[in-house]
């Protein structure tokens, strides 16, 4: 492997992520807490997946949405904390020019994916309370079909001229990326071009494709309280309300995380650069793990079809 340089005058062919730049210590540390996680977080998704397949009574529009969460969770785990992993026990710091940029794709595409599945899952709910009626004719296998579509061409055409803007500057100098990962910012700012276009695009489509997802997510949570407080009938608002816990943990978990996030970045100056690193790695590790569990412990459905699989792996 070649030895990380900070400048050359050939164009770069490899970036090298440095992981805490600060306290290098740190990795050996983290290692076996974030290893726990993320095998938790396969395991969990993967038993999950296997379990609305096989379950027959799970075949039914909001356990496909679950799995469309669970297969984004998945694919931005493998994305992220396997190379992360190899830094930490290999020192294997080394990532491909396309293989950065692929890297920055996958996360910024399917975080924002995870952001409108939950809007949809508000949708669903929404429906599910202040229309149950309506239920069975309005949320249908074709309407997740066509939801499943939206949610991957609606983020992934929006998202791809970042990793395409950052690959297309010219890296004449530095190519020491001091993050885990191949953030636009982290690698961007290595450039000798201008980045203002390229921060600028990030930054409207981010902000407007969450942004948008947060507030209908609001709405309909909003309606869905406002029909739940016009229930007379004793116990049936707890009970509607109950139907909305899980996705609604999944979503505080989502949007906290990456709030806190999003704060720390913001002010940088005033705390160590190694904080925002370690929150960007957690994001993608915490909210995978914990949202197959949540569903698992408080769905009644899921947790029966779980029994039923573990059962038959005993036979």
């Amino acid at each position: 492997m070649a030895s990380p340089s900070n400048y050359s005058t050939a164009p770069v062919s490899e970036f090298f992520l440095i992981c805490f730049p600060n306290y290098q210590s740190w990795q050996h540390w983290l290692s076996l807490p974030l290893s726990l996680l993320f095998l938790l977080a396969m395991g969990a998704n993967t038993t999950l997946l296997i379990t609305i397949r096989l379950e027959a009574s799970l075949h039914e529009p909001m356990y496909y949405l679950l799995s469309l969460l669970s297969l984004l969770d998945m694919v931005l785990c493998l994305t992220v904390i396997p190379k992360v992993l190899a830094m930490f026990w290999f020192d294997n710091k080394s990532i491909s020019f396309s293989g950065c940029f692929l890297q920055m794709f996958i996360m910024n595409s399917f975080l924002t994916m995870e952001s409108c599945t939950f809007m949809v899952m508000a949708y669903d709910r929404y429906v599910a309370i202040c229309h149950p009626l309506r239920y069975p004719s309005i949320i249908t296998d074709q309407f997740v079909a066509r939801a499943a579509i939206f949610v991957v061409a609606r983020n992934g055409i929006l998202t791809m001229p970042i990793p395409i803007l950052s690959s297309r500057l010219r890296y004449c100098a530095e190519n020491i990326i001091k993050n885990c990962i191949c953030t636009n910012l982290s690698v961007s700012k290595l450039s000798c071009d201008d980045i203002t276009f390229n921060r600028l695009y990030q930054f409207v489509t981010g902000w407007t494709l969450l942004g948008s997802d947060l507030i209908l997510i609001v709405l309909s949570y909003s309606f869905i309280l406002r029909a739940v407080l016009r229930i007379k009938a004793e116990g049936a608002a707890a009970k509607a309300l109950s139907t909305c816990g899980s996705h609604f943990i999944l979503i505080l978990f989502f949007s906290t995380v990456l709030l806190v996030l999003v704060i720390t970045n913001l002010a940088r100056k005033r705390i160590p650069p190694d904080v925002p690193i370690l929150l960007n790695i957690l994001h993608h590790l915490i909210p995978p793990a914990l949202n197959p569990i949540v569903y698992g412990v408080r769905t009644k459905e899921i947790k029966q079809g779980i029994q039923k699989l573990l059962r038959r792996l005993k036979n």
